[in-house]
């Protein structure tokens, strides 16, 4: 038997293209003594994957050329050598896109296939959740009543933050970019309000509009012109959770805007990039506030699933036209 691995074949320039991947095959890898070995069955897709795909200096390294890319995956182990693995577990870990790999077991976490389909894990009860959970609720520090601002909002982690600040008693307005997600942003996961970026002509204006008592936290997924609009209607003391700037991280060139500073410095702001790790020792608090808020029905998710191994490159390049609703999960 063979292995099928996808590698980074060379470094893009602007947005990536299917040539930036290689598929290439190994020999089927063998369990060694402490070692587990496992079937790919679920491969996350993420934009932070982009920035790896650089030969640049960041929170984690780059991916090296012709070695297989890594991201979040769900898989099961089919055959242990390991005391803390049986055959048949399902676990989670940040693996290499390879339909079969071996591992020691250091980064993997058993997960539960009876408490929550396998693909949650990758999203709403995974990086995503406490992407969202965290991120809002340790920087954003929410209050009852306040106005919550998502960009990127029917996106995997905005979706979750929304529903999370209408948990916790704010008015939420989300921001998208086609008519089906909006109403999807109020319909389903209850959104106050909800803006289509591609079709309004002055962001600003209609920011001012959906919020009418400015924005007291404004969670930032996409960056660029969008976050200009808001960042004008944030009020006094606000918080702004940067989560990512998926709108910048094709460009080719140096990017050029308002000086926030005078907005920082005028009404107080705080102003916060984060990854989730920084929140490590807060990851099990999350995960089961998140898990409770699910089976009491106050939370829900969507997933954009494709279908097949050799589809998670055209996936992963789909994120960046906007084609998922909510977390974009490949199955294998």
């Amino acid at each position: 038997m063979i292995n099928n691995v996808i590698t980074l074949a060379n470094r893009p320039f602007g947005k990536p293209q299917l040539s930036n991947f290689k598929f290439i095959t190994e020999p089927m890898p063998q369990a060694g003594k402490n070692e587990v070995l496992l079937q790919t069955l679920y491969v996350s897709v993420d934009p932070y994957l982009r920035g790896r795909m650089n030969d640049a200096k960041s929170y984690i390294p780059p991916f090296q050329l012709h070695q297989p890319i890594q991201s979040g995956i769900i898989a099961e182990v089919i055959e242990s050598n390991h005391p803390g693995f049986t055959k048949g577990d399902f676990v989670s870990g940040g693996l290499e896109w390879k339909e079969y790999q071996t591992s020691n077991g250091t980064s993997l976490s058993k997960v539960d296939s009876k408490a929550a389909p396998l693909s949650a894990y990758l999203g709403a009860l995974g990086m995503t959740g406490l992407t969202a959970y965290l991120g809002l609720t340790e920087i954003g520090q929410p209050k009852v009543g306040e106005t919550i601002v998502v960009s990127g909002a029917a996106g995997a982690v905005g979706s979750i933050v929304g529903q999370i600040g209408k948990i916790l008693g704010c008015r939420v307005v989300g921001i998208a970019g086609t008519d089906e997600k909006v109403e999807l942003l109020k319909s389903r996961f209850g959104f106050d309000e909800a803006i289509n970026y591609k079709t309004t002509k002055n962001m600003k204006n209609a920011i001012s509009e959906a919020c009418p008592d400015g924005v007291d936290i404004y969670f930032d997924n996409v960056g660029g012109d969008i976050s200009d609009a808001v960042m004008a209607n944030l009020n006094r003391f606000a918080r702004v959770p940067v989560c990512g700037a998926i709108s910048l991280y094709n460009t080719t060139e140096a990017q050029t805007g308002p000086r926030l500073q005078p907005i920082l410095v005028t009404r107080s702001v705080l102003m916060r990039g984060f990854i989730v790790s920084e929140f490590a020792g807060k990851a099990l608090e999350a995960v089961s506030q998140l898990t409770n808020w699910r089976n009491e029905g106050k939370l829900s998710y969507s997933e954009t699933i494709v279908d097949g191994f050799n589809n998670i490159p055209a996936a992963f390049l789909d994120l960046f036209e906007g084609k998922n609703e909510g977390k974009m999960v490949v199955k294998i």
